[in-house]
């Protein structure tokens, strides 16, 4: 038994998945300016809009943007069907798919034949064709698709048609060999008609096929498929071809998903690397700043060091200066003699010293006597607080005359030090 041959309708299914498939495969300069990971969703919108609408078939076209700017598209031109006072007419449109699509909604364009006037003041067609209805205005990805649009668009159109015929009469009219009754009747621009009163307003009716058919080559439109191979008596596809275009199909659907799946992991992927270098960025900028720190530590270190070596050259200079005085015999040294001011600012803080550490004791001697309950606390009192000014007067003289002393020993260093080999 010998199956039948393919049907038009599948057969043209076929060639507009290759089409498609072929056309969204593309790599370089050729290729269609859409996002990668969207090609696969527009494949399926147009195949899905094909299936329900078959009038409108996509193919690839130059579109023009508003600043000059040329890009070949992907559109579906055609018809849509609406409803018009229970009578069914077709309108032609043009949906371009934008760069930006499916994310963004598609331009939709009524394209009036010659013999079709826009209807002026349209609530959703401007004067130039372009639609604007609330569902292009609401479009959400990606659950808006274009199969939802043209059934929307045959709505509103069916509620105030767009387009209206402006016919010329024919001079010279032939008769028609097999007359068929039309839906209704031509309306001019001005929505009169003969055998209608000026009252009823009827949409035109496309005086032509439109579009032309699918097997009809032309540019940017769908290859018109090869006969079928014959064998035998019956005719039907080599069987070989379908299993191959069947594969290759099957091919593509796992290329695309593979392509998918590893751009979902090379994100999340980057996404990790994003964080790691959020991360070394702030430890790098916590290292800078203890790294800072740690330098300005270092230079307090050495500037305590200076002082402390100059401190012990002072020392050592004085031990020099004085260890002739002490004599061989260190043992028979009076505590007394031992420590003699070299001049009176020496004896003037050594007496200070003195009298302040006195003062610290005789304090001490105090607290413990009013803890003891020895004394009155209101002696105790009187005599802290003239202790406390006469130690305030003695700690006072102490840093003066230390300053004083500070000074004399740079000033005798600075004097001592040999002259720089530059003359400064």
């Amino acid at each position: 038994m010998v199956p039948p041959p393919p049907s038009p309708t599948s057969s043209m299914a076929q060639y507009t998945q290759q089409f498609l498939s072929s056309v969204l495969s593309q790599r370089g300069p050729s290729s269609l300016p859409y996002s990668e990971d969207v090609k696969w969703l527009i494949r399926q919108h147009l195949l899905s809009l094909s299936e329900a609408y078959p009038s409108l078939q996509p193919k690839t076209a130059t579109f023009t943007h508003n600043d000059g700017r040329s890009v070949n598209l992907l559109q579906s031109e055609g018809t849509v069907p609406m409803v018009f006072q229970n009578v069914t007419y077709n309108i032609p449109v043009v949906i371009w798919l934008m760069e930006t699509y499916p994310r963004h909604p598609p331009l939709v364009f009524v394209n009036p034949t010659r013999d079709m006037v826009i209807k002026r003041q349209h609530p959703f067609v401007n004067p130039s064709g372009l639609v604007s209805i609330p569902y292009l205005q609401n479009w959400v990805y990606p659950s808006s698709n274009l199969v939802d649009l043209a059934r929307n668009l045959g709505n509103y159109f069916g509620s105030d048609p767009p387009l209206y015929s402006q016919r010329r009469p024919n001079p010279n009219p032939t008769p028609n060999p097999n007359p068929s009754p039309s839906p209704s009747p031509s309306f001019n621009a001005s929505g009169s008609s003969g055998s209608v009163s000026s009252g009823s307003i009827r949409p035109a009716i496309p005086p032509r096929t439109y579009p032309p058919s699918p097997y009809v080559s032309d540019s940017g439109r769908i290859p018109s498929p090869a006969p079928p191979q014959r064998f035998g008596s019956g005719s039907f596809e080599d069987p070989s071809l379908v299993y191959k275009r069947n594969a290759i199909n099957k091919l593509v659907e796992n290329v695309h998903s593979d392509v998918a799946r590893l751009r979902k992991t090379r994100e999340a992927e980057m996404e990790g690397m994003f964080s790691a270098q959020a991360v070394l960025r702030q430890r790098e900028e916590e290292l800078s700043v203890g790294l800072r720190q740690m330098q300005d530590e270092k230079a307090d270190l050495e500037q305590q060091l200076q002082m402390v070596l100059m401190n012990t050259d002072v020392l050592e200079g004085w031990v020099r200066e004085n260890e002739g005085k002490l004599g061989g015999d260190l043992s028979n040294i009076s505590p007394d003699d031992a420590i003699v001011p070299s001049d009176s600012l020496s004896k003037q803080m050594m007496d200070c010293t003195a009298s302040d550490l006195a003062i610290e004791d005789v304090v001490y001697a105090l607290d413990k006597a009013v803890q003891e309950g020895s004394i009155p606390f209101d002696l105790y009192l009187r005599n802290v607080r003239l202790l406390s000014r006469e130690q305030f007067f003695h700690r006072a003289t102490s840093v003066k005359v230390r300053a004083i002393q500070m000074q004399a020993q740079v000033t005798s260093m600075a004097s001592r030090a040999p002259p720089s080999p530059y003359g400064v």
